[in-house]
C-alpha cells in the first residue's frame, strides 16, 4: 500500500509539475514592458491613428537640431501642391546660402555664389544630406528670405497645433554656425520642439505628402552628377535597409546632430501593415554606454521592437454601421421626425497583438438634440468614441484619450409642405393641451 501512494504520489507530483510549465512557458502572449529608452525624451505613436505606444518627458522643449527640416519639407511641399512653386524652378544661390554651403564641417553640399539650381536639386541634398546650405536657399526662395520663412515656420507650427515650440533658423543649425549672418534670434539660439510635437509633424507630414519618404528613404544619390560639383550624398539615417544599422520596413525620416541638441532622430517604419513613428531627442543623455553614433538608433530600434512586436491596427467599426444610444437624431420641419444614424468611416484602434475580440466602450456624442430640414444624408451630426476596455492612459498624439469616428445621417430627411407641417403643429398642439388636462386631472388627486 505505501509504495502505492508513492507511486501515485510521484505520479502526482510529475503532472503538476507539467500543468505549472504549461502556464509558465515562453509561447504564452504576454506584452513585453515597455523599453527602457535612453534619451533625454523620446516618443512612439502609431501613425494612422495617432495612438501613442511610448512617451518620455514629451512635452518638453528641447533642441531638434537638423530634424527642422521636416518643417521645411512641409512648407516646400506645401507649396509644391498649391502650384505656387515647382520642381524645376530655378533658385539663384545668395552670398549668404554660398557662405554657409561653403563650411563641409557641416552637412553640406558646396554651392557656387550665383548659380541657379532646381528647386528638386536643393530639396533631395537638403532631404539626404541634410545640406544646410541647400534649406537656406529654398527657405529664402519661399519666404525671399529666412528671417520671413521663420515667420512661416512659427505660424504653421500653430497652425498645426504642434504644442511648444521656437524656430529661429531655417537648418536647425546653432545660430553661431551661421557665420554672423542670422536673422532672427540671438547668437547661440537654436530651435526646439517637444517629442510630442516633431511625431505630431511627422504624421501629418506623412499623412499629406507621403511623396515625401521617397526622397527620404534613399540611401546614396550623387549631387550634380557628371559635373565637377558632384557629391556623394550618403544618407545620415543609418537605419534605413542597406545602411549601417539597416532596419527591414525604415523609410524616413530625418536626423539631427547638434552639441546643444546632441543625437536626435525622428524615424519610420511599414510592417505587417501597421506603421510607427519614433522620435527620440538627445540619445543617451549625456550617460550611458553606447557608441556616440549609434546611439540614436540603438534607442529607436527599441521603441520600433517594442512596438510591432506588442501591437496591432484592428478594424473596430466598419463605415456606414448604425450606432446606438441614441441611434436616431430628432428633425424638426421634416417630412420625418427622425433621422437614422451611422458612422462615417471604418474605426481602427491600435490593440495588443494577441487580442482576437477587443472589448470596447463606444459612446455616442451628438452636437446637439436636434437639426432642421431639409437635412442631408451624410451630414455630421456628431461623433463616436471607441476605446479599450481597462486600455491604458496614454491617449492620442493629438490630446484626445479615445478613438472618434464621425456620426453622419443615414439618409436625406425633406422639409415637410404646409399641410404636414400644419398637422404636425395641431398634433403638437393637442398633444400639449393633453399633457395639460392629464397634469390638471393628478392634481385633484394630491
Amino acid at each position: 500500500m505505501n509504495k502505492f501512494f508513492k507511486r501515485m504520489s510521484t505520479a502526482f507530483l510529475a503532472v503538476t509539475v507539467a500543468a505549472s510549465g504549461i502556464f509558465v512557458s515562453p509561447k504564452v502572449s504576454l506584452a513585453a514592458g515597455e523599453p527602457d529608452v535612453n534619451a533625454n525624451a523620446a516618443m512612439a505613436i502609431e501613425a494612422s491613428t495617432g495612438k501613442i505606444l511610448y512617451k518620455k518627458n514629451s512635452d518638453q522643449l528641447m533642441g531638434i537640431a537638423s530634424m527642422t527640416k521636416t518643417m521645411d519639407e512641409y512648407l516646400l511641399f506645401e507649396r509644391i501642391n498649391n502650384g505656387k512653386l515647382k520642381w524645376d524652378d530655378k533658385v539663384t544661390i545668395s552670398d549668404y546660402a554660398h557662405e554657409v554651403s561653403q563650411d563641409r564641417t557641416l552637412s553640406n553640399v558646396p554651392l557656387r555664389n550665383g548659380e541657379k539650381y532646381t528647386v528638386k536639386e536643393l530639396y533631395e541634398a537638403m532631404a539626404i544630406y541634410s545640406a544646410n546650405g541647400a534649406a537656406i536657399a529654398l527657405a529664402e526662395k519661399i519666404a525671399g528670405s529666412e528671417a520671413k520663412f521663420v515667420e512661416m515656420m512659427n505660424k504653421k507650427a500653430t497652425q498645426l497645433k504642434l504644442g511648444k515650440h521656437k524656430f529661429v533658423n531655417a537648418t536647425g543649425l546653432n545660430n553661431s554656425d551661421l557665420k554672423g549672418k542670422e536673422q532672427v534670434g540671438s547668437k547661440n539660439d537654436e530651435n526646439q520642439m517637444t517629442a510630442q510635437g516633431m511625431a505630431l509633424l511627422a504624421k501629418k507630414l506623412i499623412q499629406k505628402y507621403p511623396d515625401v519618404l521617397k526622397t527620404a528613404s534613399i540611401t546614396k544619390k550623387d549631387f550634380r552628377p557628371n559635373t565637377s560639383d558632384r557629391i556623394a550624398m550618403s544618407n545620415w539615417n543609418w537605419l534605413l535597409p542597406g545602411l549601417i544599422y539597416g532596419r527591414k520596413g525604415v523609410d524616413g525620416l530625418k536626423t539631427g546632430t547638434t552639441d546643444y541638441a546632441g543625437m536626435c532622430l525622428t524615424a519610420t517604419a511599414q510592417q505587417n501593415g501597421m506603421r510607427v513613428i519614433t522620435v527620440v531627442l538627445h540619445a543617451n543623455g549625456g550617460k550611458g554606454k553606447g557608441s556616440h553614433n549609434s546611439a540614436r538608433f540603438d534607442e529607436t530600434n527599441k521603441m520600433l521592437d517594442y512596438a510591432f512586436n506588442n501591437f496591432k491596427v484592428m478594424d473596430v467599426e466598419s463605415k456606414k454601421a448604425a450606432v446606438k444610444n441614441p441611434a436616431t437624431i430628432d428633425v424638426s420641419k421634416g417630412k420625418s421626425g427622425t433621422a437614422d444614424l451611422v458612422t462615417a468611416e471604418a474605426a481602427k484602434l491600435v490593440v495588443p497583438k494577441a487580442t482576437d475580440k477587443p472589448q470596447l466602450d463606444k459612446k455616442v456624442i451628438l452636437d446637439k438634440k436636434e437639426v432642421e430640414a431639409p437635412v442631408k444624408g451624410g451630414t455630421e451630426v456628431g461623433n463616436l468614441t471607441i476605446k479599450l476596455k481597462g486600455g491604458d492612459n496614454l491617449g492620442y498624439i493629438d490630446g484626445s484619450q479615445t478613438a472618434k469616428v464621425p456620426v453622419v445621417t443615414k439618409e436625406t430627411i425633406e422639409e415637410a409642405n404646409w399641410f404636414v407641417s400644419m398637422l404636425h403643429s395641431i398634433g403638437s398642439f393637442f398633444s400639449g393641451i393633453g399633457s395639460y388636462v392629464a397634469d390638471g386631472v393628478m392634481g385633484w388627486f394630491n
